[in-house]
């Protein structure tokens, strides 16, 4: 098991999602803020490896406005031995790295310009892991979209989106995850049955949005779905809810109790955790306390 948490690392004073507003824009300015990401990016995955944090999502900000028509910047030729040197380290230290596109991403929206954008960005994230040369263990994930008032439709116009406009390289990276509001894991099935892409499973969503399935049998489910030489092992995003928040809205700091249940509750079923949790490498250190507790790592 590897236990990490997302983007940001709140105990270094760096950041690698760096960016500038658009009317800013000039090559100059994208060049050197890039730099200032993969440096820090750098910073962080070394952080990771001495803490024993072996699982980390990228932030989609690397390279600013990398999918927005006005970069026709070649960023990818001019960073190239830069992320591949950084590739070489997470594969040294065999880490686990995945990247989560923003909520603008929606494979299944009516309107063709946002499934245009949203293919566009999903190239870029999943340019970042290829010049990084990770294998397709490297996932990008994304939620099933909206239903439009008609659920059935919408999964069937994902597919079609996924078979018929997806680059391959996207789709080997490619997997949904159940949410809080829309897409249940009943309704993330049906998408892995359409296109054969894994489901990473968060347990918050589940419970807000679930078919009466228990947290075991859930988990067994998305697991189910993930082919160990292609997608390594089963991704899960764990966190809690805020106590007095609206549904889903995610804890501040880790419940060390609730996550030791949840291991229990998982026992013998393989997985990698992201921590969706706000106090990020905070909680993932007493997270990889409990999980060693439990010879779980």
């Amino acid at each position: 098991m590897k236990i990490g948490y997302p983007c940001i690392n709140q105990t270094l004073d760096c950041s690698s999602s760096r960016t500038f507003r658009l009317a800013s824009y000039s090559e100059e300015r994208l060049i050197q803020t890039v730099e200032q990401n993969l440096s820090c990016l750098r910073r962080i995955l070394e952080f990771n490896v001495e803490n024993g944090l072996h699982f980390f999502r990228l932030t989609s900000d690397l390279v600013p406005f990398a999918s927005h028509p006005v970069n026709t910047y070649n960023w990818q030729e001019h960073f190239k031995l830069t992320l591949r040197r950084l590739g070489d380290y997470i594969r040294r230290h065999n880490l686990r790295i995945s990247m989560h596109p923003d909520q603008f991403v929606v494979l299944n929206s009516p309107n063709p310009q946002t499934v245009q954008n949203s293919i566009a960005e999903l190239v870029y994230q999943g340019s970042i892991l290829d010049l990084m040369g990770l294998d397709t263990t490297a996932k990008l994930q994304i939620h099933g979209g909206g239903a439009y008032g008609d659920k059935e439709s919408a999964l069937h116009r994902f597919a079609e989106v996924y078979h018929t406009m997806l680059p391959e390289e996207v789709k080997v990276r490619l997997c949904v995850e159940n949410d809080d509001r829309t897409y249940s894991l009943t309704d993330c099935l049906v998408l892995h049955e359409l296109t054969g892409m894994p489901i990473i499973f968060d347990n918050l969503h589940h419970e807000c949005v679930n078919n009466g399935e228990p947290m075991r049998e859930a988990v067994l489910l998305a697991a189910q779905t993930w082919q160990p030489e292609r997608d390594g092992i089963l991704m899960v995003d764990y966190s809690a809810q805020s106590p007095g928040e609206r549904k889903g809205k995610h804890v501040q700091s880790i419940g060390e109790q609730a996550f030791h249940d949840f291991l229990v509750e998982t026992e013998g079923i393989d997985m990698d955790i992201m921590l969706e949790i706000k106090d990020k490498e905070a909680s993932a250190h007493k997270a990889v306390a409990v999980a060693k507790e439990l010879g779980r790592i």
